[in-house]
């Protein structure tokens, strides 16, 4: 909430987002400055990643996919390919092992994913390439996850707010457990990082990803 004016008149305007332009500049440094660091140190580690892709399975080393960004935009979303290469015409096949609600598909021990993509799930490596969304400006380090343009068709008007921040590597429910959790509480958590925003809540919610990633507990 923030008071303007128009000529004499004052206006008090409520906003749905985080206003501040300098604090939302400082985070897209922030973004820039330590995905930049991140995609240099996993280097040698991926070149690791992409050979094992290669050997394992057929396909191509990264996997594209639309998904809907910052006010809606869609755009490419990269991820290290962790499913067989039909993994998109199977997908009705196993439409009734969906484990969430809502519009969201979620499957724990889909067939579709080779045994080294559950490896690189596991341990959120098939997440690196996001790095380059981050770079781009499709992505920030945090906000709320990017969902499917098929998803974000079947949302209700208040859920769409979601989309009001740019999507982010992780979120708050993502610590809390993302395959706990209904896809209400998801959205309720997602709001809630928009409406309380602040640099110092990017820090803590990264600072608590590193040691739920590496206990193996995906991202």
């Amino acid at each position: 909430m923030s008071l303007d004016r128009l000529y004499d008149l004052p206006l008090l305007t409520l906003s749905t987002t985080p206003d501040n332009e300098y604090l939302l500049l400082l985070k897209r440094f922030f973004d820039l400055v330590v995905a930049a660091c991140m995609l240099v140190l996993f280097a040698p580690l991926s070149l690791l990643v992409i050979f094992a892709i290669k050997s394992s399975s057929k396909g191509p080393i990264l996997f594209r996919q639309k998904r809907c960004g910052l006010n809606g935009r869609q755009f490419v979303l990269y991820k290290f390919r962790s499913m067989y290469e039909d993994a998109l015409l199977r997908r009705a096949e196993i439409s009734n092992l969906n484990e969430m609600d809502g519009p969201v598909f979620k499957c724990a021990n889909d067939p579709r994913i080779t045994p080294v993509g559950r490896c690189l799930r596991k341990l959120s490596i098939d997440e690196w390439p996001q790095l380059l969304n981050v770079i781009k400006g499709d992505m920030s380090l945090v906000g709320p996850r990017p969902p499917l343009p098929e998803e974000v068709e079947q949302y209700k008007p208040w859920q769409r707010r979601r989309l009001r921040m740019r999507p982010g590597l992780t979120c708050l429910w993502v610590l809390e457990g993302r395959n706990k959790l209904d896809f209400l509480s998801w959205v309720r958590l997602d709001l809630h990082y928009i409406d309380h925003w602040t640099l110092a809540l990017d820090c803590r919610i990264l600072l608590q990803s590193i040691p739920h990633v590496l206990s193996g507990k995906g991202m």
